[in-house]
């Protein structure tokens, strides 16, 4: 009994050859070149299967006879018990063009090619998206019932799957899988699909999130998830089963989880929030579908829906999937494996070893440069404010790359000992003495920089300066908030606006913002400051949905307090008060927004002080009051004003804050 497969190599197929080796008989492979040979002499290895029961063919679907050359299929005819066809492009964002050549035209070709080799079957893989968006229950012998096949990918594996029905002349078995996923004892997977799709989402909300905070969230329709190895196991068992020819056969798990529930399942797995509350999102079925196409070619919604896919990083088309209207029988496919101990097994089952494979080996982070230098190589690189500080610490961070560090700051003397710093570490730094508060100072800086560099690559906005006092005491004090602006929003503003036109006429550049957790936590004494970050926080926000699309990325880290000259004694930890980053700490969250380019980079802190502000302002407003003195006039520039030991109350917050502030 002898076995000819296309699709060898691929996800499904590379589990089936495994399961066919233990049977008696040659298998024969379609491989397209010498890459798809190599390819196919690294699984056998791997999987140490017997490389004499297994004979390449060279060929190719999209041609007559699969191009198999005369004496090849002179030799075969007769020979051939099972065909397998599981060649086809199952990427949904491919063209149409290339699905039709593959999965419509491919697909016929085979067949021709099995009908010649007078095969005894021909087992099709096909696909639940055959049903298209069907609404209801869809049977395993429907297939022109299927309704919503507007993606080329549903129309091509529907019209595939008709010319294996309507026109095969030998024994014929057709196989729907569901949403396949990695394998259930390993979690090995080859691509990224269906719920892979919003594991970043997944991961970015851990990451800003402790596990155990409470989410609002979606409910949508099922996801017919089904482990890779229980396909395999279900076809090999049906495949050579008596008296089942010319049927279809759903390989599909008989009872799905809703879509809420799938991210809930793998949130947990994640070790990441979940869902408390879920909106069924099912009412809008009542919608009818036209009125929905409609709706989606309004302009402004379209760009509503790419924005939210390009934040998230889910293609357009997994997000349609959310709120899927089909649900399958699949009793053909459960008689056949009645005699069987073959079953599919339940999703919380293994939800973890598909997740832990995946962060572990197709997380798309892992293969995007994740090196400082290679970020920052041969790019220049603007700083703000390096002369000390936070740009001092981070001008040292970058001097082992080979940026071109451009270097800006009012004092003259220390910029020089920060290139000297520099050049030190083999770095190359170029310093210019500026004031970004003055138009006429910030203006000649740019135009210097654009003559001696050309284009900005990164611009890291870090000078400013804070001020803390109460407003009470600041009512006759104007011109404090007016200086702060200057230098910390329009200082800012004014190294962006120079730089964007060389950005946007190379279509990439990023943006760093250096902003305050003060924004998020509206905390006392820093109402000056927290207002100039708020404003270049807005600013920043707008601009990235206008420049993003050119290649522009806007990052805003919401800085905690950092021990460097700007902060008052006030806030020393070792005198009890609020927990401070080093510079050091601080220029590695400049760090990570260089290589992973984030919206914002913010701690937990933060992050928990933003929502306890937005859901509960008031109990907010009472957290950040705590310790708060009312006679306290925060004037940090006068040397006579003697510093007061922290309060029991002040004390016992700094104690628990200090476990949380990164």
């Amino acid at each position: 009994m002898n076995y000819f497969i296309t699709g060898a190599t691929g996800f499904i197929g590379s589990q089936l050859l495994q399961r066919l080796a233990k049977r008696s008989g040659d298998i024969y492979l379609l491989t397209y070149d010498k890459t798809s040979e190599d390819r196919l002499q690294a699984l056998l290895e791997k999987h140490r299967l017997p490389k004499h029961k297994f004979h390449c063919v060279r060929g190719s679907i999209t041609e007559p006879n699969l191009g198999v050359s005369t004496d090849t299929i002179k030799a075969l005819t007769g020979n051939i018990a099972h065909f397998f066809h599981l060649a086809a492009i199952y990427d949904l964002t491919a063209s149409e063009e290339d699905m039709m050549r593959a999965n419509i035209e491919g697909t016929e070709n085979t067949l021709r090619f099995a009908e010649r080799l007078n095969a005894g079957c021909f087992h099709y893989f096909s696909s639940i998206a055959v049903a298209g968006q069907f609404r209801g229950w869809f049977r395993e012998d429907m297939l022109n019932e299927a309704t919503g096949l507007d993606h080329p990918y549903f129309t091509t594996k529907h019209n595939a799957e008709k010319v294996v029905q309507e026109s095969a002349t030998i024994p014929w078995r057709v196989y729907r899988p569901g949403i396949v996923i990695g394998d259930s004892k390993t979690g090995e997977a080859a691509r990224i699909d269906g719920p892979y799709y919003f594991f970043k989402l997944i991961q970015k909300i851990r990451r800003a999130l402790p596990e155990w905070a409470p989410l609002l969230g979606l409910e949508g329709g099922r996801l017919n998830l089904v482990p890779v190895d229980y396909v395999a196991d279900a076809i090999d068992h049906i495949a050579h089963k008596a008296e089942l020819d010319n049927q279809c056969f759903h390989i599909v798990d008989p009872d799905p989880y809703r879509s809420g529930e799938v991210l809930n399942i793998f949130a947990e797995a994640g070790h990441a929030p979940r869902m408390a509350m879920r909106l069924d999102m099912r009412v809008f079925r009542m919608i009818p579908s036209h009125l929905w196409n409609q709706l989606g070619q309004i302009p402004v919604l379209k760009r509503f829906i790419d924005a939210i896919s390009n934040e998230m990083d889910i293609p357009k088309d997994a997000l349609g999937f959310f709120n899927y209207p089909t649900q399958f029988d699949c009793s053909n496919t459960l008689n056949a494996l009645a005699d069987s101990q073959i079953t599919c097994p339940r999703l919380p089952d293994y939800a973890d070893k598909i997740w832990d494979y995946w962060e572990r080996n197709l997380d798309p982070d892992l293969h995007v440069e994740k090196t400082l230098k290679g970020c920052v190589n041969g790019k220049v690189v603007v700083i703000t404010g390096a002369s000390s500080g936070i740009g001092y610490a981070t001008a040292l961070k970058l001097a082992p790359t080979k940026a071109r560090l451009v270097l800006i700051a009012r004092d003259l003397e220390r910029l020089q000992q920060t290139r000297n710093d520099i050049e030190r570490l083999g770095g190359q730094a170029f310093i210019y003495q500026s004031d970004l508060a003055l138009d006429d100072s910030a203006a000649a800086t740019l135009e210097q920089i654009r003559k001696d560099h050309g284009k900005v690559d990164i611009l890291i906005n870090n000078a400013g300066r804070s001020i803390r006092r109460a407003v009470i005491h600041a009512t006759d004090r104007l011109h404090d908030y007016e200086r702060t602006m200057q230098i910390n929003y329009f200082g800012s503003l004014r190294m962006i606006l120079g730089c964007l036109p060389g950005m946007a006429e190379a279509k990439e550049g990023h943006i760093i913002n250096i902003s305050s957790i003060a924004v998020l936590t509206n905390q006392p004494l820093f109402s000056a400051y927290a207002a100039s970050k708020a404003a270049l926080d807005s600013f920043s926000r707008t601009a990235s949905i206008e420049l993003g699309s050119q290649g522009i990325n806007f990052t805003t880290i919401n800085m905690p307090l950092v021990e460097t000259r700007m902060i008052s004694d006030h806030y020393r930890q070792n005198e009890g008060g609020v927990p401070l980053l080093t510079p050091g700490e601080a220029a590695d969250l400049i760090v990570k927004a260089i290589i992973e380019k984030p919206k914002r980079i913010a701690t937990k802190l933060g992050l928990l002080g933003a929502f306890v502000h937005g859901v509960y302002p008031k109990l907010g407003e009472l957290l950040m009051a705590t310790g708060y003195d009312p006679d306290d006039d925060g004037e940090q520039d006068n040397p006579d004003a003697k510093s007061k030991k922290p309060t029991a109350d002040v004390v016992a917050l700094s104690s628990i804050m200090r476990e949380i502030h990164m």
